[in-house]
């Protein structure tokens, strides 16, 4: 199947899968400003108080639920998991409300049968409740898009992100993030490698809710960006020259992998995992060999209305088994050569406008709509970026009503 054309917000119409192949490649075109300095301000101050006052409700809530955790730890980090759950419905209101953003997800035969559409065309994945996930790191949203896709697998309550030390200062998010079990590196492993290793134990506690005779895990989705840093023209200078010394390729559309952190996750929780899922993003948008953090910024994605014309994803999966754990040079080895195949991946996207997809004919997209169920049968599932309903908000304040009720009835009974 040869590469459809570069598309924007709505999929052209086609007769037959085989009409895509037809269509002439086109450009990508950089996201015009939708929104002047008045609407701007007017957005800006709606989508603040109401994003405010859902993450006020979610950190009182985790207060609440704070002493769980000298009473029990399995209900207190499920009741944790149900406010990280809370925050990835914001997140994805947020998008949907402010940004609304075209996925376009493709992928190898790896992940065949584990992408698909729903009833109402929006994506549904079906990976393990158990993985490491890597990424390229393009643009500051990128972590916000990879929340969402958690969302279509019921993991948004489940995922563990590795971040920036400076991160947890930020007041109110920086703790509920700490909540969240989320791990904060200094970039100073004599410092990082002890903090990581107690996080990763928690990470590999035994699911003692299960009713199986069989001991489980508890579900984790681990995010890392090997890259450690976002792609701009500084990092990229400073990838560059660092790679030279080491004697390691250079680029053309990512920042070089480091290998001490990821290596460290994987070989402590080997046993417990058994795939590492590595995403290849790009953003529609920005002209070959541009940087997309001059175009994507969080400004200008959520306040003035210029979200990518797309965000494209690319799938795949690896066995942990297989990948060389026992020494740190083989398996930087590998971690090169697979930052290699994206760097190839993201050349044949500028090219075509699309990834490569070997999903063809396994997509189940039989009531997909507005002409997606052409691009599932091409191997591509393209979804914008919501929530299945907008009922589900209504978790974000369940345990606050409840909680007055409880309280407004104590007071009555008192009286």
């Amino acid at each position: 199947m040869e590469p459809a054309e570069v598309r924007q917000r709505k999929p052209p119409t086609a007769k037959d899968p085989g009409d895509l192949q037809k269509l002439s490649t086109k450009p990508p075109s950089e996201p015009r400003l939708k929104h002047g300095i008045p609407m701007q301000l007017l957005r800006s101050l709606l989508l603040i108080t109401w994003a405010d006052c859902c993450i006020m409700a979610i950190c009182v809530t985790q207060l609440i639920g704070a002493p769980l955790y000298l009473i029990n730890k399995y209900y207190y980090y499920s009741y944790m998991a149900y406010t990280k759950q809370c925050f990835g419905l914001v997140l994805g209101a947020v998008t949907q409300w402010s940004s609304p953003t075209l996925f376009r997800i493709s992928g190898d035969a790896s992940v065949r049968g584990q992408i698909h559409l729903s009833k109402d065309g929006v994506l549904e994945t079906r990976f393990p409740e158990r993985l490491v996930l890597i990424s390229n790191h393009q643009v500051y949203t990128d972590w916000v898009y990879l929340w969402w896709v958690a969302y279509t697998n019921q993991m948004h309550g489940r995922i563990f992100i590795i971040l920036k030390e400076s991160l947890k200062y930020i007041p109110i998010v920086g703790t509920g993030m700490m909540f969240y079990g989320f791990i904060f590196m200094a970039r100073k492993w004599t410092s990082d490698k002890p903090r990581l290793q107690h996080r990763l134990e928690k990470l590999k506690t035994l699911y003692t809710g299960s009713n199986s005779a069989r001991p489980q895990y508890d579900p984790m989705w681990l995010l890392i960006f090997p890259e450690g840093t976002n792609l701009s023209i500084n990092t990229k200078r400073r990838s560059d020259a660092w790679g030279m010394k080491q004697g390691l390729p250079s680029f053309n559309h990512m920042v070089l992998p480091r290998s001490t952190g990821l290596f460290f996750c994987l070989q402590q929780l080997r046993g417990t995992v058994d795939w590492v899922y590595d995403c290849t993003i790009a953003y529609e948008g920005p002209p070959k060999g541009s940087y997309p953090d001059k175009y994507f910024t969080l400004r200008s994605t959520y306040l003035q209305g210029r979200p990518p014309t797309s965000v494209n994803m690319h799938w795949r999966r690896f066995q942990v088994s297989k990948i060389p754990l026992d020494s740190q040079k083989e398996f930087e080895d590998w971690l090169t050569a697979r930052w290699a195949e994206k760097d190839q991946l993201m050349d044949q996207y500028f090219e075509t406008g699309r990834f490569p997809s070997e999903l063809a004919g396994s997509i189940k997209a039989d009531h997909a709509v507005d002409g997606q169920k052409v691009a599932a049968s091409a191997g591509y599932v393209e979804s914008y970026g919501r929530l299945y309903h907008w009922s589900e908000l209504g978790l974000i304040f369940v345990v606050l009503i409840s909680v007055a009720c409880f309280c407004k009835f104590v007071t009555s009974w008192l009286q």
